[in-house]
């Protein structure tokens, strides 16, 4: 039947009418902040994986992968030679341009870049892993070839009573012994050390952390209090750790570089959270990263199982020098085991070990250097691979994100007195942040590694920006939302955390439910 002309053109309004009514709802929701948008996009041609944009809250929180590095080319990890831009170096010295493992770079007055003068400083926060130790017993061949000894420091655990009049305790520290009737011997390390813990020279180096930290906030832009004019420092600085006791023992060379004699007479409090929701290590329950980073780091991942093919020949050398039976699934889902025993000796200054009874089979530093590329690889793909990385690391990491992010607005709306918080942390943690903030170029973090958030005012009009540093240095994020992390408006940080973890962390329940 036809259908008259004048109630054709009719029925064309209505539907161009019903099509407009529906674009202007679209553009509203698009508006609002409760739309959470996914665009794919490609990534750039020297990757292979492609960027997810999500928009959620008018910024984009989407994952973005990093250009070509040294550390996520599997092929430049096998054929290559040395530790790109690393050193392992124990005196703890490193390159402008460079990293060195044992004591990675951090905020120092020489090296410090200044704002322009219209900006004024307003809060600060640090995170930051602990210094160089001993390795962990897990870490350690059957059979070491040598003992590892820690007679030139002390491990000081006791309580002591705040009670008026009450009794001074002594000074109490681990002295470690070997009993020559206990029949029971531990395989690995045998020595006076725990393994792990914070050695000589890494508590040196906690020292000489905090002594820098405070001659750039302190002296050099005068932000802090000047502790030569008393103990004012202590309601305006926070120190924070972990469950793991190395962390503390960081803390207390850390806090003495920093504030001085005092500190060594009169007692510190650090803060610390309650073992199995720690937020800083991170411990809280979050079934859905750790099953996501498990799928990462499995045979089942592609990328995973090329590397460990690729790390084949490598596993034979080193298993055939250490004794590590290739059975051994601690040693071989990841070079991780391998890593931080050589590393660990090469920061002290150890030699690396031969094969027992066979002093002409030695761990060489070739071959050092050729685990030391596996494992930056490892980081770059288990945290900075793939959307994932960030989903995993964003549920695990969240809620101190979080907490960051409300102490960053307390002190924008002048609501707390706190003008620096420093978080003493691991390369777990470390990571995670890398991961959430994008890191441009992903490396495994070394020893003392860390992050600086600074909260800046411009004079001018009262704006806020944060500035991130890592390394000593402004960081480069993949993400175009945080790109050069120079001088970023605070509402955009805010709101690209507030994106993924939500305000005072209300998303990470349901994200580690998932």
């Amino acid at each position: 039947m036809a259908i008259p002309h004048g109630l054709v053109r009719t029925r064309s309004r209505v539907v161009l009418a019903t099509g407009v009514l529906l674009f202007v709802l679209l553009v509203a929701k698009m508006r609002s902040k409760s739309l959470f948008m996914t665009v794919t996009v490609a990534g750039p041609a020297s990757h292979s994986a492609t960027a997810q944009r999500v928009i959620v809250g008018g910024v984009d929180v989407g994952w973005y992968p990093s250009g070509r590095t040294a550390y996520n080319n599997l092929t430049a990890v096998v054929d290559g030679t040395g530790v790109p831009k690393f050193t392992f170096d124990p005196s703890g010295q490193w390159q402008d341009d460079g990293y060195n493992w044992c004591n990675m770079p951090h905020v120092r007055a020489q090296d410090y870049a200044q704002p322009p003068t219209d900006f004024e400083l307003q809060y600060v926060e640090i995170i930051q892993r602990h210094h160089k130790r001993t390795p962990y017993a897990s870490n350690a061949f059957p059979v070491e070839p040598y003992n590892w000894n820690c007679d030139d420091q002390g491990l000081f655990f006791y309580g002591q009573s705040f009670q008026p009049n009450s009794f001074p305790p002594a000074k109490v520290y681990w002295k470690n012994t070997i009993s020559s009737i206990n029949p029971f011997v531990p395989s690995g390390w045998i020595g006076t050390c725990q393994f792990p813990q914070i050695t000589a020279g890494g508590l040196d180096d906690s020292w000489k952390h905090g002594k820098d930290v405070y001659e750039v906030y302190g002296e050099l832009l005068g932000f802090l209090p000047n502790k030569a004019e008393g103990n004012g420092w202590r309601d305006k600085v926070r120190y924070r750790v972990t469950q793991n006791v190395i962390t503390s023992q960081v803390s207390g060379a850390l806090i003495a570089g920093a504030w001085g004699e005092d500190t060594t007479v009169n007692p510190v409090g650090v803060t610390i959270q309650a073992a199995n929701i720690d937020s800083l290590e991170p411990q809280y329950p979050c079934p859905s990263a750790s099953n996501a980073f498990n799928a990462i780091q499995s045979p089942s991942n592609r990328a995973w199982a090329d590397h460990l093919t690729a790390a084949a020949p490598l596993y034979a050398t080193l298993d055939g020098i250490s004794g590590v039976p290739a059975d051994d699934a601690g040693f071989h889902k990841s070079l991780d085991h391998y890593f931080d025993n050589l590393s660990a000796r090469q920061c002290h200054a150890k030699p690396f070990p031969c094969k027992i009874g066979d002093e002409g089979r030695c761990v060489t530093q070739e071959l050092a250097d050729r685990v030391y590329r596996f494992g930056h690889w490892e980081y770059a793909h288990i945290y900075r691979g793939s959307s994932a990385s960030l989903d995993a690391s964003v549920a695990s990491i969240g809620v101190w994100i979080a907490e960051l992010a409300a102490n960053l607005r307390e002190a924008a709306e002048g609501k707390d007195t706190v003008l620096m918080r420093h978080n003493v942390a691991h390369d777990g943690s470390i990571s995670r942040v890398l991961s959430v903030l994008q890191l441009d170029e992903m490396l495994w973090p070394g020893m003392g590694s860390e992050i600086v958030f600074e909260l800046w005012r411009k004079k001018t009009d009262n704006s806020l920006y944060v500035r991130a540093l890592f390394g000593g240095r402004v960081l480069r994020s993949a993400s175009p939302t945080l790109g050069l992390m120079e001088m970023l408006p605070l509402d955009t940080f805010l709101a690209y955390f507030d994106g993924l973890v939500g305000l005072n962390a209300g998303k990470i329940l349901a994200k580690c439910k998932a």
